[in-house]
Formats: C-alpha cells, sequence, structure tokens
C-alpha cells in the first residue's frame, strides 16, 4: 500500500472512532434539549401559553434587586363578568375570552421590561417596569386595549378588567409575594366600587387579612374559613 493510501486510510480510521465518539453525546444533547423544553412547557399555563405563579414572582424578585426597583409596577387584573360569557355562549367561548386577554397582554409585554402570567381563571398579574412619569399613561392605554369587544361566531362579545396596582417604591423592603397581595387587595377594591381606578396599594393593602394565604373575599375563602 502507498505511503497516500495509508494516510487516508488512518485520516478514515480517526474520522470513524470520532463520529462514533460523538454521537452518544449528540443524543443526549438532544435529550437534555428535549427534557428542557418539556420542563418549560409544563410550566406554563396550558390554556393561554403564559407563565404561572412561580415563574411570575421570580420574574419580579430579579427586578427588586437591581436598581430599577422603584420602577416595578405589578398589576392584578381580573376578568367582570367572565362567568357571564360561559353561561351565555358556553364555556368554549369563555375559553376563547381567557385566551384573547392572555395575547393581547403578551403582545403587550413582549415591547417592554414585563412579563404576564396567568394565575388561574380570569386572573391575570403583570410585572413592568415604567418610568413613574409614564406609568400611568401605559397602564391606563392597556386597559383599554384589554377592553376592545371580541367578535365570536357572530357575536359581539364585550371584555372589561379589574386592575389594581401595587408600587414597589410604595412598598420598600417587601418581597414579590407581599407586593402582589397589594396590587390584588387593590384589584379587589376596584371590583367592589370601594375605590376607583387607577387605585395603587398602601402597605395595609399589602398586609390585608388572609385565609390560608388567599385575599379575604375570594371565592372559596369563606369555606377555608368555616373549616379552620
Amino acid at each position: 500500500m502507498s505511503s497516500l493510501l495509508r494516510f487516508q486510510a488512518r485520516i478514515g480510521q480517526r474520522t470513524l472512532l470520532l463520529t462514533t465518539a460523538a454521537l452518544p453525546l449528540t443524543g443526549w444533547t438532544v435529550h437534555a434539549l428535549t427534557l428542557h423544553r418539556r420542563l418549560a412547557d409544563a410550566r406554563k399555563d396550558l390554556l393561554t401559553g403564559l407563565p404561572c405563579r412561580p415563574e411570575f414572582i421570580a420574574y419580579g424578585e430579579r427586578l427588586l434587586r437591581t436598581r430599577r426597583r422603584d420602577a416595578v409596577h405589578v398589576l392584578m387584573l381580573d376578568g367582570v363578568d367572565f362567568k357571564a360569557v360561559n353561561d351565555t355562549y358556553g364555556h368554549a367561548a369563555g375559553d376563547t375570552v381567557i385566551q384573547t386577554i392572555g395575547r393581547r397582554l403578551a403582545r403587550w409585554s413582549a415591547n417592554r421590561t414585563a412579563l404576564t402570567a396567568r394565575l388561574g381563571g380570569d386572573e391575570f398579574a403583570v410585572c413592568a417596569v415604567f418610568p413613574p412619569s409614564a406609568a400611568l399613561t401605559e397602564i391606563t392605554a392597556l386597559r383599554e386595549q384589554l377592553q376592545q369587544p371580541l367578535q365570536y361566531e357572530g357575536h359581539t362579545l364585550r371584555l372589561d378588567v379589574s386592575i389594581g396596582i401595587a408600587r414597589a417604591a410604595d412598598l420598600p423592603g417587601e418581597d414579590m409575594s407581599r407586593i402582589l397581595r397589594g396590587a390584588d387587595a387593590a384589584m379587589y377594591k376596584v371590583k367592589e366600587g370601594e375605590a376607583t381606578f387607577p387605585y395603587f396599594a398602601t402597605r395595609a393593602d399589602a398586609y390585608m387579612k388572609t385565609v390560608n394565604g388567599r385575599r379575604a373575599g375570594r371565592r372559596g375563602t369563606h369555606l377555608l374559613a368555616r373549616a379552620a
């Protein structure tokens, strides 16, 4: 065998060995990526594709540890009379309403330093960084976007949301869970007519009485209180 042929044979063997050695690594890499993707999907809300509470809290905590803490705003949003959509047009229509609100919030958040999550039912939360001078304008514009009617199978569905706002600057030293609780209490006051939009949570709102960690007055909390 000539020197050239022997050299080509050695190159071929080395290439085969490298390729064979790389195969398990490549397979493991693909498996790891697939597993990571599945875990990420599992942490998302199935109906809207939005993050759930754990990712939302983690995102907010990261922002609170930065210099932008005082610009962090947390919004709690709750649908108004969404149950009537289910009762009148069926659960498919209700799901469409939830998905539409989720898409509008996701689209709005994508153009800002913000994250939207679905907390369950018709409740959503937003964590966003706003310059103080622009915050109210931004939030009011978001509310108007969410209230745009939805066409569903020839019907016009009127959408409305109650929004409560908590500013990290108003709650110094508090963590994300406490700020979210303040936004939740603020939203409840707006929804019940105790306050008008825009209403900003106070420290008293952030420390509102809870039943097993849930704001007193939420659906089902009377049962929890009775059981206790």
